[in-house]
């Protein structure tokens, strides 16, 4: 059951690989796609499910502090290993984006299947606390000691990305009572409704096979701790926390997706190791057809 709910998504991801293989409907489309979903669909998406959210419900503040923790505790967990085994910034900042990092499209399409409009609407907190903290823990993690030394490039570069823009704009909405008023909640759900489908389109689009052939074996060990260490761990912190029901899954499924595509741009604007990040990117994608359905299926969710 829980593969025919999901195969259409992963089916998506198909279409958009062999399209964008094919030339179709042309090179520029995806780049064009990209940004339109990045800066317009996706944030309207977010404003939508946020603008009306019950923030003022101290529950939410146990799911936020929740996710930041998952967040933080891989984060601490991956700086240990380092100190066992060194590694430069440009390698260092991939690996942990592919821990910490999650494929957002794939986990609101998955939730909106299993959980509905609450599981969407749990979703919008969450990525209001984990998009900007895994942007800064990103930015740190490339750009090595230097990061500590020029805080207000930092601060610029966070306050850009339209997605924390968007989370900041629609927590403000929510907690002056203002919500989204005059039919503009429904404008912003229309225009979102077309980011989750082209959002996997374009995740397909940006696969990179022959990013695999010689970093297999080290793409092996980040992914595993991604795809089934990382729901692991997010099952082990809802208990301390209190979660369970559609709070647990979104907890769940968000720390069970493969990392975001977008981490690979990050990398390159950053100077790191682009073609590990385009691995990392390609393999969890295609892990991640195996190990959702396990993941799912063996944590006690929902």
């Amino acid at each position: 059951m829980l593969l025919i709910t999901i195969w259409p998504l992963f089916a998506l991801i198909c279409v958009g690989y062999l399209l964008r293989r094919r030339g179709f409907p042309s090179v520029e489309f995806w780049s064009a796609a990209e940004r339109l979903n990045y800066f317009i669909l996706f944030p309207a998406l977010l404003l939508a499910s946020l603008g009306n959210a019950p923030v003022r419900d101290p529950a939410l503040l146990r799911f936020g502090g929740a996710a930041a923790a998952t967040i933080l505790i891989a984060c601490a967990l991956l700086a240990l290993l380092r100190l066992v085994r060194p590694m430069p910034a440009a390698r260092f900042g991939p690996h942990l984006q592919g821990l910490v990092r999650f494929n957002t499209y794939l986990a609101l399409a998955l939730l909106a299947l299993l959980s509905g409009p609450e599981g969407v609407s749990r979703a919008a907190i969450y990525l209001a606390v984990a998009v900007p903290l895994v942007n800064v823990l990103s930015i740190l993690a490339l750009s090595g000691e230097g990061a500590a030394r020029k805080p207000l490039h930092l601060a610029k570069t966070i306050l850009r990305n339209p997605l924390i823009l968007a989370c900041l704009t629609g927590f403000a909405l929510a907690l002056s009572g203002i919500g989204l008023p005059f039919g503009t909640g429904s404008f912003l759900k229309l225009l979102g409704q077309g980011s989750l489908p082209l959002g996997l389109l374009c995740v397909g689009a940006a696969l990179n096979i022959t990013a695999l052939r010689h970093r297999l074996s080290g793409l092996v060990g980040i992914s595993l701790a991604r795809l089934l260490a990382m729901p692991v761990l997010a099952a082990l912190v809802c208990l301390p926390f209190g979660l369970s029901g559609v709070e647990a899954m979104v907890l769940v499924v968000f720390s069970a997706v493969p990392t975001a595509p977008t981490a690979y741009v990050l990398t390159q604007q950053l100077k790191g190791d682009g073609e590990l990040m385009a691995g990392i990117v390609t393999f969890q994608t295609m892990a991640a057809l195996a190990t959702l359905p396990l993941v799912l299926w063996l944590l006690p969710i929902g």
